[in-house]
């Protein structure tokens, strides 16, 4: 569909007059606009269609990242030589007072300032590129840890609640829906045999062990912006974080930063977890969180990048199991080689685990 961008762009509270806008980034939820602005001396914008069949609730998505991105303008403007523009995503106000508006067609909009000069990256290709990473994730989590007011609004609930996603895969291994159960013996019986050791994260959250914080839940690495000198500028896709536990995140970003292969990739003998990757974020991880993580928090960091790779194994099972209904597939048994990917990855982190938790030990 053709938008009047122009037009959209008008609704929003801005410094700069509208002077073009063209298709930018390679999300694949939004509609997303990098919208040129006509002085020089201005700021460009990224003018956002919002999805509202992905997020059903949008004053409550919205008031999310209000009260997120405006915490940490506060706490990072407070940093002695910090640039409030470029380290912390900043989202304009529409003309109707609001953080979004709404076109003629009932689309729901946003607009953020454009962080100038930036580079991203699908590839992690060095533990320095690793380290500035893990900073960035772990900043971010160290500087939300004080949010006042009310608990965050659940925008995608039981994200990553493992308990509730055993469940639905032994629901569907019981059903068999489409037949399939047959072909993944050998991947039913990995998941199962690691389903109770998975749940320790949650038990312990249960007991007041491990605290519900507030977590950005797609610590994927394109996710991190850097600066013309590779140095983390800040987290951006905001539109996941809620409350969650910190592993949810130091876990994913390991699953599919360190990981020397693709998320599908066909031949398993290529995959492994490269452990000076996983070194390096760890460490830059550690040095924004270490004072904000406790004792269990830190004595379970290694088990993290296990739980979470061993859940997105479990959610392509599922699915493919189900009839490939969630994750688009691009040939005939994708999200069972997504999944057969997942569990050799899995298995490397296994046989580098003692590894891993003598990494943290030093670390913390």
């Amino acid at each position: 569909m053709d938008h009047n961008l122009k037009k959209i762009f008008e609704l929003f509270v801005s410094e700069g007059t509208f002077h073009k806008a063209e298709p930018f980034g390679s999300g694949h939820i939004h509609e997303t606009f990098l919208v040129k602005t006509a002085e020089p001396d201005k700021d460009d914008y990224i003018l956002q269609k919002i999805n509202n069949t992905v997020f059903r609730n949008i004053p409550e998505l919205q008031e999310n990242v209000e009260r997120v991105t405006i915490h940490l303008q506060k706490k990072i403007s407070a940093i002695p030589g910090s640039d409030i523009k470029r380290e912390c995503l900043q989202m304009m106000p529409a003309r109707n007072g609001k953080s979004w508006s709404v076109d003629g067609q009932g689309n729901y909009w946003r607009i953020f300032v454009f962080i100038s000069n930036h580079r991203s990256y699908d590839i992690v290709d060095s533990p320095a590129k690793a380290f500035e990473g893990g900073k960035a994730i772990g900043r971010f989590q160290a500087l939300l840890a004080d949010l006042p007011g009310k608990p965050l609004h659940e925008t995608i609930p039981s994200f990553h609640d493992v308990e509730k996603r055993i469940d639905s895969f032994l629901s569907t291994l019981k059903n068999d829906p489409y037949g399939r159960v047959r072909e993944t013996v050998k991947e039913n019986d990995f998941i199962l045999r690691r389903a109770d050791d998975m749940k320790i994260i949650q038990k312990l959250g249960r007991e007041g062990k491990i605290p519900v914080r507030i977590t950005h839940n797609d610590t994927k690495f394109n996710n991190i912006l850097f600066d013309e000198n590779d140095r983390s500028l800040c987290i951006i896709d905001l539109d996941t974080v809620m409350l969650g536990y910190f592993h949810s995140d130091f876990g994913d970003a390991i699953r599919t930063g360190a990981n020397i292969a693709a998320e599908d990739e066909k031949e398993l003998q290529k995959i492994k977890m490269d452990i000076s990757l996983f070194g390096a974020y760890a460490e830059g991880y550690l040095s924004e969180t270490r004072n904000t993580l406790n004792t269990v928090e830190k004595e379970y960091l290694a088990f993290a990048p296990l739980l979470m790779t061993y859940e997105q194994a479990l959610r392509f099972l599922t699915d493919y199991l189900d009839g490939d209904k969630y994750y688009r597939i691009h040939f005939e048994k994708h999200n069972l080689q997504r999944t057969r990917a997942q569990i050799r990855l899995l298995e490397s982190m296994e046989e580098q685990y003692k590894e891993m938790k003598e990494i943290i030990k030093k670390v913390v």
